[in-house]
């Protein structure tokens, strides 16, 4: 019997690890890998303390650290599939069989981000495919970029580009773009961003970097007439996929409140509609995913939990 499980190996999940060892509570953390989203990305400048950082790298630092605490017990390689509730405990179920039982749980499993599903994608994912704005577009100072989606999450990598890039197209599969009409007016006014309407990606092409993105026009070629369709081509150094993310909240869809898109409802100390269990990071309705964020937001939770243990004795 645990006092807590910390279900994740992302910034989330190895900081409230870090934090729960320190407060001595009885805690296993269970983690497919180490790492989470970020771990592709090949370098890394918005973690605090750190200027510059790979992806793997920060993932060692987070394995590191948590190894570092001697209150914590750690199992890697394992994937936990449910989280139910018996009697008065909590039961997490890994796909391999294991039982693990808790008095609580911190849910870190963090989110994924949607797929295009186009050739090249994968290929060059961390080589000029990016996903994250926020994070990546300085990286892409005085280069071409398009940005694939028309949603708010298009549009907002669009601002984030702005500074850097010398020219943004931005894609869109139907004739309107979805996102919000102030940020659409602001980058319809900019010199530097074209909006292609109609497009549906096809393919990126590159060789160690990005350097082609290919798109076609479904409004003089449907997807019925997918062997003469014609296709158009843009000479790009980074593609900037934005249509979303999924959180990776199949686990406690059974026992924890989720909105329409599965993330998991939380309030400020990151409490679940089920006593005693809580969640942090881009698996929970809280804006703004990004690394700092989930670091703290999960750290405000432990100590919520450190809370509750302790009243609940």
């Amino acid at each position: 019997m645990y006092d807590l499980i910390i279900i994740g190996g992302g910034p989330a999940a190895s900081a409230a690890g870090v934090y729960a060892a320190r407060k001595k509570i009885k805690t296993l953390l269970v983690a497919e890998s180490f790492g989470g989203q970020s771990i592709v990305s090949q370098d890394i400048q918005n973690w605090i303390g750190t200027p510059s950082i790979s992806g793997y790298d920060l993932a060692q630092s987070f394995e590191t650290h948590l190894r570092a605490q001697e209150d914590i017990e750690i199992e890697t390689g394992e994937l936990i599939k449910t989280v139910s509730k018996e009697g008065d405990v909590f039961v997490a179920m890994t796909e391999g069989g294991k039982r693990y039982e808790t008095k609580t749980v911190l849910i870190t499993t963090g989110g994924r981000r949607r797929k295009l599903g186009v050739k090249g994608e994968k290929e060059f994912d961390g080589k000029g495919v990016a996903y994250c704005s926020i994070c990546d577009a300085p990286l892409f100072g005085g280069k071409v970029v398009a940005v694939v989606g028309g949603g708010n999450a298009g549009l907002e990598a669009v601002i984030d580009l702005l500074p850097y890039a010398t020219k943004i197209y931005l894609l869109q599969r139907s004739g309107a773009l979805k996102g919000d009409a102030v940020t659409q007016e602001r980058i319809m006014q900019d010199p530097k961003v074209e909006v292609i309407f109609n497009a549906t990606t096809l393919e990126i092409i590159g060789d160690s970097f990005v350097n082609e993105l290919v798109y076609v026009d479904t409004t003089t070629n449907g997807f019925d007439k997918l062997t003469t369709r014609e296709t158009h081509h843009l000479d790009v150094q980074g593609v900037f996929i934005e249509i979303g993310s999924l959180p990776n909240s199949e686990l406690v869809k059974d026992v924890a409140a989720t909105t329409p898109y599965g993330e998991i409802e939380v309030d400020v100390y990151g409490k679940t509609s089920m006593q005693g269990i809580w969640a942090a990071g881009d698996v929970t309705n809280l804006k703004y995913k990004q690394n700092n964020i989930a670091a703290g937001d999960a750290i405000r939770a432990v100590l919520n939990i450190y809370d509750y243990l302790m009243y609940n004795k």
